[in-house]
């Protein structure tokens, strides 16, 4: 055996002692284990994208230990649950995943969200980070927390001020009414060359343009017990007769939110009545066409009036308890006032922690488009989830009704729609 054999044998030999020595002495030996790496899905990429890269940024420089991969993103809340259900049945779901926040329960339901209650109580300093019992209210289901809530969203109306001045409007006195909404819109119509004056975005994540409506008279979906449907009554029949009247009297062209959102940016469209969400994604798309302006729902009335709160959670889906562990770090560092904060002024959502608000206010000072939905928080109230196995299906349902209205089809007999859409989701209800 040569020499150099001889020496790399006494070294390892010593290596080896010193590891049986330092084990002896209750040091730990250094340590050289791989990251944990934890896959996520979130939805709506085309506003979240570089909102949830800066978090994985952030969150990995302050934690190592773990690698956060992010998956081919949904394109939107509707995907997402669809895709994390099915794949929790083979057991190939993401470790986390961004749910709207009518999706929690079906995620619940299902057994395929982790209950945070018990991560919740062992973290002391969850209240000192502005993540209070009121804000994890958004995430619980049946008083059980399933969803760290991530983002709020509230409906308003964006403007093309260009095309509100030569109709004879003004952006600094903006229509409080529908009625004088749909007036401003018949005439954007009459000014030609292709210009359109109203969207209302019926088909946002299925249902939930058509709880605003309804919700701002002061209705709901179901009653109390769950078993029966609500809007089949006033509120509901106002709310579809308005739909109607987009149509009839405002001239609302049939598309779908997102080929909306494209003639808007385009400037062809006048009014375009959508989330919140969308704020930092139209202003991108239209700037330097035309100045965008931001206004209040129509017609909300203190004490009757409430809105549906869009928005998402992220929730835990890992079954490794291990993997549990890491994701509660994630999410609970996505609430921070920090990343929240950095996440409001990327997107157009409000985060559910006040203290980041209390970080955004000279921003929405500078920026008074994303303040809008900040001053409509007095009439949020919570997405409604309709409830049993067939929770998504009922979306659905509600969707194709609706748009045989928004299309025109049947924008001459919306109440008739109604009672069909009211019959057909009280046949889906557990009984």
């Amino acid at each position: 055996m040569n020499a150099r054999r001889i020496w790399i044998k006494q070294m390892a030999a010593r290596a080896a002692l010193s590891l049986v020595a330092a084990g002896c002495l209750g040091v730990a030996a250094p340590a050289f284990a791989a990251p944990t790496e934890l896959t996520v899905l979130y939805a709506f990429p085309d506003l979240f994208r570089p909102a949830m890269e800066e978090l994985a940024k952030r969150f990995m420089a302050a934690n190592p230990d773990i690698k956060i991969v992010y998956r081919a993103p949904a394109a939107e809340y509707e995907q997402a649950i669809q895709t994390v259900l099915r794949e929790s049945v083979a057991g190939t779901q993401p470790d986390v995943t961004m749910q709207g926040l009518s999706s929690i329960r079906a995620t619940a339901d299902a057994g395929v969200a982790v209950e945070l209650d018990a991560m919740i109580a062992a973290d002391p300093n969850l209240a000192s980070q502005g993540i209070t019992s009121s804000m994890l209210d958004a995430g619980r289901i049946k008083g059980h927390s399933y969803a760290m809530p991530f983002a709020i969203s509230l409906p308003v109306l964006y403007y093309n001020g260009d095309l509100v001045k030569r109709a004879g409007g003004d952006t600094a006195h903006l229509p409080a009414t529908w009625d004088d909404v749909i007036a401003l819109s018949r005439k954007i119509n009459a000014l030609g060359a292709g210009n359109s004056g109203l969207f209302y975005a019926w088909d946002e994540t299925g249902n939930w343009m058509w709880q605003a409506l309804v919700f701002s008279r002061g209705g709901t979906m179901l009653d109390a017990s769950e078993r029966h449907v609500a809007f089949g009554g006033t509120e509901g029949k106002w709310a579809m007769n308005q739909l109607a009247r987009f149509v009839k009297e405002g001239g609302m062209p049939y598309l779908n939110h997102i080929s909306a959102r494209q003639q808007f940016a385009a400037g062809a469209l006048g009014i375009f009545a959508t989330s919140s969400s969308q704020l930092n994604a139209i202003q991108k798309l239209a700037a330097g066409r035309f100045p965008v302006v931001v206004g209040t729902y129509p017609d909300l009335k203190p004490g009757v009036s409430k809105l549906p709160s869009g928005g998402n959670g992220l929730v835990i889906t890992t079954r490794d308890p291990a993997k549990q562990q890491a994701a509660w770090r994630f999410i609970r560092f996505a609430a921070q006032p920090e990343q929240a904060a950095d996440v409001a002024k990327r997107t157009g959502y409000f985060p559910p922690n006040r203290k980041a608000g209390a970080l955004l206010t000279d921003f929405y000072k500078a920026n008074p488009n994303y303040a809008v939905a900040v001053s409509e928080q007095p009439y949020a109230s919570g997405w409604y989830a309709f409830p049993g196995k067939n929770g998504l299906k009922t979306i659905d349902v509600i969707k194709d009704k609706l748009e045989s209205v928004a299309s025109g089809k049947r924008a001459g007999e919306p109440e008739k729609v109604l009672s069909e859409m009211t019959a057909d989701v009280g046949a889906l209800l557990p009984q």
